[in-house]
């Protein structure tokens, strides 16, 4: 079931990974500019025309009422709710250790310092097409009202048999009581730029598919974004000492997820291997997304055969995956040598799926090698620095030489114009 690979081969995975989406992408983003531009030019009515193009749905009114989001709430599985709200309470305590404070610093005549203020105004992104994700609307909720965003708007795309009741439930436990139904490009170009209906937000989060992932790529600077989601990946270093089983329905968690995602196995035991790829076959059978578990494991899934789990660690670096499993002994001894992943998920009893849900941690992770550069979802993402600054006369006058003489070393003279205007009746 899984590919091989070795010294000799792996740069074809490599291949592979960097290809999965490039050449689909390029095609969505021409579609989400037309779409763009037409909301641009044409508000509301875009809107409505490509939700009824695309979601074959007419909108009389592009929000929930409250008597929509009751009925629809009443209809959620109450003890799915409390499942719900335990999570939200684990995401909570998680992320309120990632609040920022704001500083001043004072030191005769000159104050400085910097001020951490929230968001006026979020976009969340959920999608409504096979699956419904209500655990990315805590994912997403959660840090922003404790970052203090003032008003979260969500996002989910219409359909015939209703918004998805969990969707509904997940809002309702964050306090969100806005619910745009429009989905897809027009509703990320709708709040990118804002129409007679649908204010102009700050930020947009949450996934999507290509399409909006694209047309998120294409308004930022216009608003900010959280990232631009790829397909789902796993990476698993494992030794000899794991479980073949576990690894087998971890791998499998992730490749369920769509044909493209990534599912990796990196280890210096071929015995394990073997016991992986038999795993796999017997519990697939089970499994109700199991022709894309499959696909999504011949195409972009394999193994990694190494020499020892030191030369395993320094190839998970190189991927960078979206979530990493440390399937092996002593795995904290392991941790600080990884550099490289969204999120780490240590020994046999932390699998990939508690992150996802339950544990707290942010499951809204850098895909696609980003995680080289760029961390989850947080507080942080929905707050933004503001420095300032006041100097007294005598302390200007102090430095002002040296910034004019700075200043004009850049040939920049009205810089240099503006201390010297300050004293020159003085001389």
């Amino acid at each position: 079931m899984l590919k091989i690979y070795n010294k000799s081969n792996i740069n074809d995975l490599y291949k592979k990974l960097k290809n999965r989406i490039d050449s689909k992408f390029d095609e969505a983003l021409k579609i989400a500019n037309e779409i763009i531009n037409e909301i641009k030019n044409n508000g509301d009515k875009a809107v409505k025309y490509y939700t009824k193009k695309f979601d074959n749905v007419d909108l009389d009114d592009f929000y929930m009422t409250e008597k929509e989001i009751n009925e629809i709430y009443n209809k959620c599985d109450k003890n799915l709710i409390k499942i719900m709200e335990k999570a939200a309470q684990n995401i909570e305590e998680y992320h309120k250790n990632q609040t920022q404070n704001s500083y001043i610093i004072t030191k005769d005549g000159i104050i400085m310092g910097q001020r951490v203020l929230p968001l006026e105004r979020v976009a969340m992104y959920v999608p409504g097409g096979s699956a419904s994700y209500p655990s990315t609307v805590l994912m997403n909720a959660v840090p922003a009202k404790i970052a203090g965003v003032k008003e979260m708007i969500i996002l989910t795309p219409p359909k015939k048999d209703g918004i998805k009741p969990e969707v509904i439930a997940a809002a309702k436990i964050c306090g969100i009581d806005k619910i745009l139904k429009i989905g897809g490009v027009q509703a990320v170009a709708a709040v990118a730029y804002g129409t007679d209906s649908v204010p102009k937000t700050d930020k947009i989060v949450g996934p999507g598919n290509i399409y909006v992932a694209a047309a998120k790529k294409l308004v930022y600077g216009i608003v900010d974004i959280d990232m631009i989601a790829g397909p789902s990946e796993i990476l698993i270093i494992a030794d000899k000492t794991a479980n073949a089983k576990y690894i087998a329905a971890d791998l499998m968690s992730q490749a369920e997820h769509d044909i493209l995602a990534s599912s990796i196995l990196v280890t210096d035991s071929e015995e394990l291997v073997n016991q992986v790829n038999t795993e796999l076959e017997k519990q697939m059978k089970n499994l109700s997304r199991r022709e894309i578990i499959k696909q999504s494991l011949i195409d972009f899934g394999g193994c990694i055969l190494c020499d020892n789990i030191d030369e395993a660690i320094n190839i998970a670096n190189d991927i960078a995956p979206e979530h990493l499993e440390l399937a092996v002994e002593n795995c904290f001894e392991k941790l600080d040598l990884i550099k490289n992943a969204g999120s780490v998920f240590l020994g046999d009893y932390s699998p990939e799926p508690l992150g996802d849900y339950f544990a707290g941690t942010n499951h809204v992770l850098p895909t696609n090698g980003t995680a080289k550069f760029s961390s989850p979802l947080g507080v942080e993402s929905f707050v933004k620095k503001s420095s300032f600054i006041y100097y007294s006369k005598d302390k200007l006058k102090e430095v002002g030489e040296d910034i004019i003489k700075f200043a004009e070393s850049e040939k920049l003279t009205a810089h240099a114009n503006s201390i010297k205007a300050r004293f020159e009746d003085e001389k």
